[in-house]
C-alpha cells in the first residue's frame, strides 16, 4: 500500500485532468508496426506513435508526487517466431495505483524489459497518460523494400505533418485514390474508426473497425451488384464481436 498525503489540496478532477493532459509533442517519436506490404510497385509500411516509459513516469511524479505504485506479473511465454518482425513472446501484467485507484492492463515484447514498460504504459494509457495517441490517423510510410531490414524512405514523423497538413485536398499513396477524410464514424458508438482499407489482405475482411476497444463497430465493404442473369452476389459475412485485444497499440 501506498503512503497517502494528510491534506489532499488539489480536487480530484483538476489531479486526473492533469495527469490526461496531451503530452509534449517533442516527447512522441514512431515505430514500425508489422512488415511493410506491396502497392502499385512500391512499399509501405504503418507507423504507429507511442512515447517512452520515462516520460510516463515524469507525468506520474509531476502531478501525483508520492502516490503511485506501479507492480508487474511475468505472465507464461508466448510461442512466436524469431524471424517476425513484430515477435512478442513475453508478457507482464502491470497494476498501476493512483490514489488509492487501481488500473491494469497487459504489455508483450521481445524481451523482459520491453514487455515490462509496455505492461506500464498501458496501465497508464487507462489514467489518459498518452491516450491522445489513439486519435492519430494511421501513418503508411514509404519503405525501400519490404525485407525484415527495410527501412523508411522518410522520417516517419515528417511523413505524417505534411500528410496532415495536406489531406484536405490529397489523396492516398494507393492506386485506390482513397480521401484521407473519408473515414465515417463509428455506426455503433459514433466514435472515430479504424481504417482497414489499405493494409488489409483479405478482401472481404471490414473496411472499417471502431478505435473504441470496448465498441465492436464495424462497416464491412460493399457487396457488388448483382449482373443482370447472373447468380445473385454472395451474402457478406456476419459481423464478428471484435474485442480489440490483438489490435495494435500506439505505444
Amino acid at each position: 500500500m501506498i503512503a497517502r498525503h494528510e491534506t489532499q489540496t488539489e480536487p480530484m478532477t483538476d489531479v486526473w485532468r492533469r495527469l490526461a493532459a496531451p503530452v509534449d509533442p517533442q516527447a512522441i517519436a514512431w515505430r514500425q508496426d508489422g512488415r511493410p506490404i506491396a502497392r502499385d510497385g512500391k512499399f509501405f509500411a504503418r507507423f504507429v506513435a507511442y512515447i517512452e516509459a520515462n516520460t510516463v513516469r515524469e507525468r506520474l511524479d509531476a502531478v501525483v508526487p508520492g502516490e503511485w505504485n506501479l507492480t508487474l506479473e511475468l505472465l507464461p511465454l508466448v510461442n512466436a517466431s524469431d524471424d517476425a518482425i513484430d515477435a512478442a513472446p513475453f508478457a507482464f501484467k502491470a497494476r498501476l495505483q493512483i490514489l488509492g485507484v487501481v488500473r491494469e492492463d497487459v504489455g508483450t515484447g521481445k524481451d523482459y524489459k520491453q514487455a515490462s514498460t509496455d505492461a506500464f504504459k498501458r496501465a497508464a494509457v487507462r489514467f489518459g497518460i498518452g491516450n491522445e495517441l489513439y486519435s492519430f490517423d494511421q501513418n503508411w510510410v514509404p519503405m525501400d523494400g519490404d525485407g525484415k531490414y527495410a527501412k523508411p524512405l522518410e522520417d516517419p514523423a515528417i511523413f505524417y505533418e505534411n500528410r496532415r497538413e495536406r489531406r484536405e485536398t490529397a489523396t492516398l499513396p494507393f492506386s485506390r485514390g482513397l480521401i484521407a477524410t473519408d473515414v465515417p464514424p463509428c455506426p455503433k458508438c459514433g466514435g472515430r474508426m479504424w481504417d482497414n482499407r489499405i493494409g488489409k489482405r483479405n478482401p472481404r475482411a471490414p473496411d472499417f473497425k471502431c478505435r473504441d476497444r470496448g465498441c465492436d463497430g464495424v462497416i464491412w465493404p460493399p457487396r457488388p451488384a448483382a449482373t443482370p442473369g447472373g447468380d445473385a452476389p454472395a451474402e457478406a459475412p456476419a459481423p464478428v464481436a471484435a474485442t480489440g485485444t490483438n489490435d495494435p497499440l500506439p505505444f
